[in-house]
């Protein structure tokens, strides 16, 4: 901080404060964790702070500004301005923001000739900024504007040929969350933040089962440091678009952790299985019909459906019967068209059960089914609770809620599981043949 600034606000960190400062110790490991960002800092207010926050991270560089024309009204302009005394400012507004190859490849033809990127928003500009200083080795820096977990994590939801990826590229050196500003964002982005980390159980659930299956990776690390916020959460969901800073901040930090996973873990699942698989279907082949819902709006309708799924498979007193994997190509190509039924059936067969498997499986279920699914019961929230809360926030909760078709939800339901080749309930549920008069009898 520079000798003339007074800054008086209340930090809002929490954990996250242990993180950045190297003082948290994970209790599976013993030892601290070690963050790639350097900075996170979330407080009441950062208005006239922003200038010291950029100066520690990106001393005596040209900058550039980036955001869109929402944005900048909420944030940008303010940002903008406060940086300027720091020599070569600039901004760009992004007339029409996209997170695609396409999109990303324009931005990067827009903003070269400035070593740091500030972005200033929470979702698409946030990505396209992390993945183009990423391609073209610049540092960046971000201002949220919503409560989102895209501003944390160091992938980036890329859209590359109609198929929506998440591309590993690298973390934002800082990350300053001005929780007035994201108070007076939309209430609507709020619920969908918050319909969006509800899905810690149902992928945990899916991530663990496939740890417990197959011995994948598995990390419970994410999940002790979601656990200091998510009962407060989801028992003052209701008063998340109060304006009462305490309960967003919850929000605000479970998000931020959310997309933090991928950084103790080296992947995404732990904050993206099933749930995320389904929304994904939902932007890759509503096409026209597509309701203008945003990711997390979908993924809380998403993470209901799977967390039935889950409480009818897991909460059954005798186990599945497991068959090796159908992969159905015909279909997926009278539907899909051959080159994204190609994708699907690649994916699939990554992760397909084949009758030894199949075998191995049904004989340990047999042996010892309530040992199995104990581990996961015990991380698996009750559907009811999850119904309640959303319900209390405001969120949508059925495929109609959102503005789709139920048969085109059902649909996608059933094939979702052939988007990516993670093992999930899924994929469970579509191998024992419950998947099927489980979509059929879904609204």
């Amino acid at each position: 901080m520079t000798a003339t600034s007074i800054h008086h606000a209340k930090s809002y960190g929490g954990v996250i404060d242990q993180l950045v400062a190297g003082e948290w110790v994970d209790p599976t490991t013993g030892k601290p964790v070690r963050l790639p960002i350097d900075s996170i800092v979330i407080e009441s207010s950062l208005d006239g702070h922003e200038a010291d926050l950029i100066a520690a991270l990106h001393p005596k560089r040209p900058l550039l500004v980036v955001c869109d024309e929402n944005t900048r009204d909420v944030l940008g302009k303010r940002v903008y301005e406060a940086l300027k005394p720091l020599g070569q400012v600039d901004e760009y507004i992004w007339a029409n923001p996209r997170c695609s190859e396409e999109g990303v490849a324009e931005l990067m033809a827009e903003t070269r000739g400035y070593e740091t990127l500030i972005a200033v928003g929470s979702g698409t500009v946030s990505d396209s900024v992390k993945y183009a200083t990423f391609q073209d080795g610049r540092d960046y820096s971000v201002f949220p504007t919503s409560p989102m977990n895209a501003y944390s994590t160091p992938t980036a939801s890329v859209t590359s040929s109609g198929m929506k990826k998440s591309i590993t590229c690298h973390s934002a050196r800082g990350i300053f969350i001005d929780m007035e500003v994201l108070a007076h964002c939309p209430k609507r982005l709020v619920r969908a933040a918050f319909a969006d980390v509800i899905c810690r159980t149902t992928a945990q659930v899916d991530w663990l089962m496939s740890n417990l299956l197959f011995d994948t990776t598995y990390s419970p690390s994410p999940y002790i440091l979601l656990a200091y916020d998510e009962d407060g959460m989801l028992d003052h969901a209701g008063e998340l678009t109060s304006g009462n800073l305490d309960y967003l901040a919850m929000l605000t930090r479970i998000s931020t952790i959310m997309g933090l996973g991928t950084t103790f873990t080296g992947t995404t699942h732990s904050g993206s299985m099933a749930e995320h698989m389904i929304s994904h279907c939902i932007d890759m082949f509503a096409g026209e019909a597509h309701p203008g819902t945003s990711h997390g709006e979908q993924v809380g309708v998403t993470t209901l459906t799977l967390s039935a799924l889950q409480n009818q498979i897991l909460g059954a007193d005798s186990p599945p019967e497991v068959a090796p994997t159908a992969i159905p190509d015909d279909e997926l190509t009278a539907r899909y068209g051959p080159e994204m039924a190609g994708i699907m059936v690649e994916q699939t067969r990554k992760k397909a059960i084949d009758a030894a498997m199949a075998e191995r499986i049904n004989e340990r279920f047999a042996q010892d089914w309530d040992g199995f699914v104990e581990p996961l019961r015990q991380v698996m929230l009750p559907l009811e609770r999850l119904q309640t809360a959303m319900a209390a926030a405001g969120c949508q909760q059925t495929p109609e809620d959102l503005g789709l078709d139920p048969a085109f939800y059902r649909q996608i339901l059933a094939d979702g599981r052939f988007t990516r080749d993670r093992f999930t309930a899924l994929d469970l549920a579509d191998d024992s043949g419950l998947l099927e008069p489980f979509v059929a009898a879904h609204p």
